[in-house]
């Protein structure tokens, strides 16, 4: 028996016959980017890349209120996961930011500009501590009494913790050292400071001539400084004289060689305190 395919029945016809002639479904046309133009298939990407951005920003805003905070709380051993209650006795960011070592801060953009300007100033205050030439001496004190008879509280203790001088002498003479400390690598080497009138009459009946009339002398005002030989020869005897008076010390015109005491190269002064307080032997 043959075979053969059943034709469709008319109202089957008909109903394929609407669906090929009818109208495409019209497709929401995707929105151009406001200001651009573009499609609305590049919206996601642009999309995107403004979230970026904005994470970029939230970021940073935790890590000055979340991550500070709790960096410190590690610091301090005190972390505690969960919710917890603002306590209203806690300082504030700027007083906790500032309570923190300098080595521990945040970079300074996380710093608000009032903390920022706080601690610069901290840091001020310490370099200047740290820089002193010789702490605990104030420059601007000017011992009382006379010659040899000055008081002991107003005298400066040296480097070497023997050798006394008046307190301006003794910043101006500290500074001077450390410019030689950073050339040479060591201190200057002192034999003689301040003398009370005893030991210049001790000195005078030692070397006679050579040494000032007891009461005469500005070893006596705590202006003047014997060096060792060390310092009066070769390549740091030259440095002092290049660099001496640019402190405020130098060699009297009479200690110079071819001057008209004896040649004392060892023999220097505190100039500004001679011409004011001292004996001046222009």
């Amino acid at each position: 028996m043959g075979s053969h395919r059943a034709e469709p029945t008319t109202r089957a016809r008909r109903d394929r016959q609407q669906r090929t002639d009818a109208p495409p479904v019209p497709v929401a046309a995707a929105p151009a980017v406001e200001g651009l133009g573009a499609p609305a298939a590049d919206a996601p990407r642009r999309w995107s890349t403004r979230m970026l951005g904005r994470t970029g920003v939230l970021a940073a805003l935790v890590a000055v209120t979340v991550v500070v905070p709790v960096s410190q709380g590690v610091a301090d051993g005190e972390i505690v996961v969960g919710e917890r209650q603002v306590d209203p006795n806690l300082p504030s960011t700027v007083t906790a930011l500032t309570a923190i070592p300098l080595s521990d801060l945040p970079p300074t953009p996380l710093v608000s500009a009032d903390g920022a300007s706080r601690l610069r100033a901290l840091a001020e205050v310490s370099r200047d501590a740290e820089r002193s030439a010789l702490p605990g001496c104030d420059g601007g004190v000017r011992a009382a009494g006379s010659n040899g008879l000055l008081a002991t509280k107003d005298l400066c203790t040296l480097w070497d913790g023997r050798t006394q001088m008046r307190a301006d002498a003794a910043v101006a003479l500290a500074e001077l050292n450390e410019a030689h400390v950073a050339r040479f690598g060591t201190d200057m080497c002192l034999t003689s400071g301040y003398r009370t009138l005893a030991q210049q009459k001790a000195v005078k009946a030692q070397k006679g001539g050579m040494a000032a009339t007891p009461g005469k002398s500005n070893h006596g005002w705590g202006l003047a400084m014997d060096f060792c030989s060390i310092q009066t020869s070769g390549a740091r005897w030259t440095w002092l004289n290049d660099n001496g008076p640019t402190f405020g010390w130098e060699q009297p015109n009479w200690a110079v060689k071819g001057g008209s005491g004896p040649y004392e190269p060892w023999h220097w002064e505190y100039t500004k305190g001679v011409k004011a307080d001292g004996e001046y032997y222009g």
